[in-house]
């Protein structure tokens, strides 16, 4: 008896307690993309409760424990929208739940193509890759994609002449012929075009500037060791059907960009792209006689064209022109006197034309065929001296993209051609006494392989080589590595990158401008192409609040050592020009921050540049000129939605720089001073798809003169008429030219254009 009523006691203690246990519901659930694409790794927590769950690999998660009631069940992600699903609990069966998460639009995780030659997440990419939208860009508006390129961090447009305001871009220090310029991942800027080519692209048909830093010469080729700036356009099938940008400035600037989408049935699409500069307006403000700003007229045109094909295989074609006047000179200067030696002026007629596009091969392999084709014609003139030349480029390219279990692989063979004539002495040959035309004709075929190879769930490893065949320098080899860990909440993403770069060595460059029938061109040995070797180490860390705050951490750390540096020598003799690879290096390292932050309607992306870019010559470290030790960037917005208004605050401030001086008694700046370069813009969104724009541009109104008695040096005597000199060729002192001084446009290390206003409007049909 007293065992059963123990059993009895027993068995209701169970029951009541498997009641309890039971009573208690599990929520299943999964997550994914609008698309419908799982998504792993994301946080589910029950609001108000220590309860949650992160999805597995195949975007699935189970939360237990929880009694009958309703829940509000929130996800937590940086790379996409928080969500909320409300959850009742009725019984003890299981409930069902599922999350459709829509993407951050901002530059946390957009696709990319530059890094690997192949369409992947930016966190997916074993090669960091900076991303910039056009909204990034649009926040301080400028006539040219290469003006726009100052607002990113470890990014510099750089003038290099006051007078024609010609220049270049420089990634980490690295000057300008070590930067690979793209359209749609094609090299179409490069050699005599790298000054213009960013010049004239419509800012209303770019999608996105992909940035990468450091030698991409394994997959891209000659140029590419600086690093690359790819400007990827936007696609026939996803442009809208009309947009329209429009905005002038105080100083009588004007730029209008035009973009018009059509179908042609249902399988083609084409984007027609039209911009027009023009800037007529010649300011004197620093009072040396000289336009401050170069006066440009320009005008291109672009047409992209797509057409849909069997099972999705790919073919595209696009195609650019630009015509583009410039001058800069005297106040005084007026057409007829282009060339003479009255009145001083730089002026250059530019004509040039691009065509590129791929298609899929019909096979049932993956296999690619890019191909690029361009000319430049240029005739200028940089006083009395004329310049005139031009340069062909021919391109093409097979890739073979495999997967083979965990390794993707990518095979690739390229040719690259290039014709340059121009009418200095450096084309010219003397045959049987004769001197004749001897136009340059380099071939570059190539031959690379890459194996991206995921070998765990969070660690993936990348090995190229790249073998080309120079007609000039004969076998080239560029190997890279580079390593990718990423947390399992991918909040955190560890990048290790190392490789090589070369640049074939242009010696056919405008600097033969300046040159006279008497000199000679001199090889003191057969030059090797300029080579360098690159390490970087890059961290991504992101963090995601519960009041919506979110930040996006991107440090790196880097070092390019750079040999067989080519520099033309015309001091040892007067009579020659003289190419040889200098015995010694060049370095360029630092340290680089970036950091994203989102919070409502706050958005910021903020940089700094800490960096030492210097050479060495026979044991003597020698700082690079016009390169600063440090550089800020900054762009904040906040938005005002009840209102459709937003404010933008852009800038950068640049730290000092060495600048050359032509003699001991000359009294202008050596170093220069810091400088910031301030912006503010407010805009007005209509529903209607109309957006009004205005601001301005160099708040703080400032210009290189600040602190030097005058930039343009003897811009009383262009042509040198009154520079004397010793019998060593050294200048004199004398009292019309107390300072041994001549003509000298090339002391510029920032923008000559002071405060303004601007205002401008856009449209869009969607």
């Amino acid at each position: 008896m007293k065992y059963n009523l123990r059993l009895v006691v027993f068995s209701l203690i169970l029951s009541l307690c498997s009641g309890a246990l039971f009573s208690q519901t599990n929520i299943m659930g999964v997550v994914q993309s609008k698309d419908a694409e799982r998504l792993a790794w994301i946080d589910i927590v029950v609001d108000g409760m220590n309860k949650g769950a992160t999805t597995n690999a195949a975007g699935e998660f189970t939360i237990s424990g929880l009694s009958k009631g309703s829940y509000n069940l929130i996800s937590r992600s940086t790379d996409f929208e928080n969500d909320t699903v409300r959850v009742v609990l009725k019984s003890n069966d299981p409930v069902r739940v599922t999350f459709n998460l829509k993407s951050i639009t901002t530059n946390f995780d957009e696709v990319v193509v530059s890094g690997t030659m192949r369409s992947v997440r930016k966190s997916d990419s074993p090669v960091p890759i900076e991303v910039y939208s056009k909204e990034f860009f649009r926040s301080n508006p400028a006539p040219s994609i290469f003006e726009s390129l100052a607002q990113v961090n470890g990014v510099k447009p750089t003038i290099n002449c006051s007078v024609c305001n010609t220049g270049d871009i420089h990634i980490n220090g690295l000057e300008g012929p070590y930067t690979m310029i793209l359209i749609d991942g094609m090299p179409i800027v490069s050699g005599l075009s790298t000054v213009y080519g960013l010049n004239g692209i419509p800012q209303a048909l770019i999608e996105r500037v992909e940035i990468v830093k450091g030698p991409a010469s394994t997959l891209y080729g000659s140029e590419a060791v600086g690093g690359l700036i790819n400007v990827i356009t936007k696609s026939p099938d996803q442009a809208p059907l009309l947009s329209a940008e429009a905005f002038g400035t105080s100083w009588g600037e004007i730029n209008a960009d035009l973009g018009y989408r059509a179908r042609l049935g249902d399988k083609v699409s084409t984007l027609i792209g039209v911009n027009y500069f023009n800037y007529s307006n010649p300011i004197d403000n620093n009072n040396d006689g000289f336009t401050d700003v170069t006066l440009q007229d320009r005008f291109s045109i672009f047409n992209k064209w797509n057409f849909k094909r069997k099972e999705g295989r790919v073919f595209n074609l696009a195609a650019r022109y630009v015509y583009e006047d410039r001058w800069g000179g005297q106040m005084n200067w007026t057409p007829e006197y282009r060339g003479s030696d009255s009145i001083y002026a730089e002026t250059i007629y530019t004509s040039r034309w691009e065509l590129l596009g791929t298609y899929q091969l019909p096979i049932k392999e993956k296999v690619m065929f890019m191909f690029s084709a361009n000319g430049h014609d240029q005739d200028s003139r940089y006083g009395t001296d004329v310049y005139n030349a031009v340069q062909n480029i021919g391109f093409g390219q097979f890739t073979w993209d495999k997967k083979i279990q965990r390794h993707d692989l990518l095979v690739g063979a390229s040719m690259r051609y290039t014709f340059y004539d121009d009418n200095s002495i450096a084309t010219e040959d003397i045959v049987d006494g004769e001197v004749i035309t001897d136009p340059s004709e380099i071939y570059l075929p190539g031959i690379f392989i890459q194996d991206e190879w995921k070998f765990a769930p969070q660690q993936t490893l990348l090995v190229g080589m790249r073998y080309d065949y120079n007609s000039l320098h004969g076998n080239i080899f560029t190997p890279r590595i580079n390593y990718k860990w990423t947390s399992r909440n991918k909040l955190n993403t560890l990048r290790l990158s190392a490789g090589s770069g070369y640049r074939v060595a242009n010696v056919f460059t405008e600097d033969h401008a300046a040159l006279t029938g008497a000199r000679d061109v001199v090889f003191l040995s057969e030059l090797n192409p300029e080579t360098s070797w690159n390490g970087n180490i890059n961290y991504v860390r992101k963090f995601s609040f519960d009041n919506g705050l979110f930040l996006n951490f991107d440090a790196s750390v880097f070092y390019t050592y750079f040999n067989n540096k080519i520099i033309p020598d015309y001091e040892t003799d007067p009579n020659l020009i003289i190419y040889d690879n200098l015995d010694g290096y060049a370095e360029s390292k630092g340290i680089s921050l970036n950091m994203d932050i989102r919070y409502k309607n706050f958005d910021a992306r903020l940089g700094g540049t800490v960096m030492d870019v210097s050479s060495v010559e026979k044991d003597v470290r020698i700082r690079q000129e016009f390169q600063e030790r440090y550089t800020v960037t900054w762009n904040v917005g906040y938005s005002f939605p009840k209102v459709g208004m937003k404010v933008e605050y852009t800038g950068y401030m640049y730290g000092p720089m060495l600048l050359p001086l032509i003699s001991d008694l000359d009294p202008r700046m050596g170093e220069s001073k810091a400088y910031s370069i301030q912006n503010i813009q407010v805009t007005k969104t209509f529903k209607n798809g109309l957006e009004i724009f205005g601001g301005v541009k160099n708040l703080l109104n400032w210009t290189p003169n600040k602190g030097n008695p005058f930039i343009l040096a003897r811009a009383d005597d262009p042509f040198d008429n009154n520079v004397q000199y010793d019998p060593s060729g050294n200048i004199l002192a004398t009292p019309d030219n107390p300072y041994a001084l001549k003509f000298d446009p090339d002391y510029i290390y920032g923008p000559n254009q002071g405060v303004r206003g601007f205002v401008g409007l856009r449209y869009t049909i969607k």
